[in-house]
């Protein structure tokens, strides 16, 4: 989004997911037939390192970021991040649709004053021309995004420092949203194409697929089709609640609590004490973010949900939640079919679906200039 790539060739990208609590990477090669895992690496960040997604812990982040530099084990260097949380805008324009880029660009500059509630000199802005106005003639969305520039070079020095080389920087529920529309269905299978109906495969294509993504401090909302984005919508609400209450109550440190989650040997009264009610909230939160999605978009209410996040230690979520909702309710593992090595391939099975982020953001090796 905000660096665009000079390069017509496709070229390999890391995806590097810096979460509040995880690091996450993944380097991805595609060819007709497969994706394949080349290298993936997932390490913890010490502390508290951030306060509303901004870097507060420097040193903490450094190490995390140089430990998966190392785990990755790879000559690639160039990778693309993604920023999310209030300090990024995301805007819906509607310019004349005879513009040139040039052009766009211009006026865009002349109406942000209008659009973002920042000083210009204090952002970096980009846009990206989306598809002809079905509501106004004559006109094209355009998506503009702009983030505060404190958060993006904090970033940007700290990857340089420890020798990455960063050339995209997305917005994280696009970067989602980007992973959902190529990797939450299978493909129909070249040779079976023939016998399916033009109209079959279009319904394929425009069936709404709905996702979110539970993080440590907040939860993501995406609605996609195969080939656009409907809906995208941040919610403060994450994990840390979950960790928060479990390491009050049983005086645990946050490094204790991970391992006692990982191993299953929490106290036996934790799930009644903790979990129970965590599971109310994210219950409503979801309820909420669901009607919220269905009042904006227009669209029926989802009968099928894809989660995914750092969900890996509790595996019974996905059933536990569609008994609830009373919908379909799906873990969205973008890596669950891909080709990997046996020491990769354990990551992915325990982990995968806190790589969708990642995934997203790596995936523009192949398709750079599409949100």
């Amino acid at each position: 989004m905000f660096n665009k790539l000079l390069a017509k060739k496709a070229q390999h990208l890391i995806g590097l997911d810096i979460g509040t609590r995880y690091v996450k990477a993944i380097l991805l090669e595609q060819t007709k037939q497969s994706t394949t895992v080349l290298a993936i690496a997932c390490e913890p960040i010490n502390g508290n390192a951030f306060a509303e997604r901004e870097v507060k812990d420097y040193e903490a982040l450094s190490q995390a970021l140089k430990k998966v530099k190392l785990s990755l084990k790879t000559k690639v260097k160039q990778v693309v991040i993604a920023v999310s949380g209030p300090a990024v805008i995301n805007k819906l324009a509607y310019m004349d649709d005879d513009l040139t880029d040039v052009e766009l660009e211009s006026q865009i500059e002349l109406e942000a004053d209008s659009l973002i509630p920042y000083p210009l000199e204090e952002i970096y802005l980009d846009f990206e021309r989306l598809a002809p106005s079905t509501s106004y003639s004559g006109k094209v969305e355009v998506l503009l995004s702009a983030v505060h520039k404190d958060m993006l070079d904090s970033r940007l020095t700290l990857l340089n420092e420890v020798g990455f080389e960063p050339k995209i920087s997305d917005v994280e529920v696009y970067a989602l949203a980007n992973a959902l529309m190529h990797f939450s269905h299978k493909a129909l299978p070249e040779n079976d194409s023939d016998t399916i109906s033009s109209d079959e495969q279009s319904k394929v294509k425009d069936e709404v697929r709905c996702c979110i993504n539970i993080g440590a401090s907040q939860m993501q909302f995406c609605a996609v089709t195969d080939d656009k984005i409907l809906y995208t919508k941040e919610h403060n609400f994450g994990l840390d609640v979950l960790t928060q209450d479990s390491c009050s109550n049983f005086n645990l440190t946050r490094v204790e609590y991970d391992q006692k989650l990982v191993s299953h040997s929490l106290p036996e009264n934790w799930q009644q004490e903790c979990y129970v009610l965590f599971h109310a909230n994210l219950q409503q939160h979801i309820t909420r973010a669901i009607q919220m999605y269905v009042s904006a978009s227009h669209q029926h209410s989802p009968m099928h949900l894809f989660i995914c996040g750092a969900i890996g230690p509790f595996p019974a979520l996905a059933d536990e939640l569609a008994q609830d909702l009373g919908i379909n309710v799906e873990v969205f593992n973008p890596l669950a079919d891909m080709q990997s090595d046996e020491k990769s391939a354990k990551l992915i099975t325990a982990h995968g679906a806190n790589f969708a982020i990642a995934t997203g953001l790596a995936f523009r090796s192949f398709s750079p200039c599409h949100i």
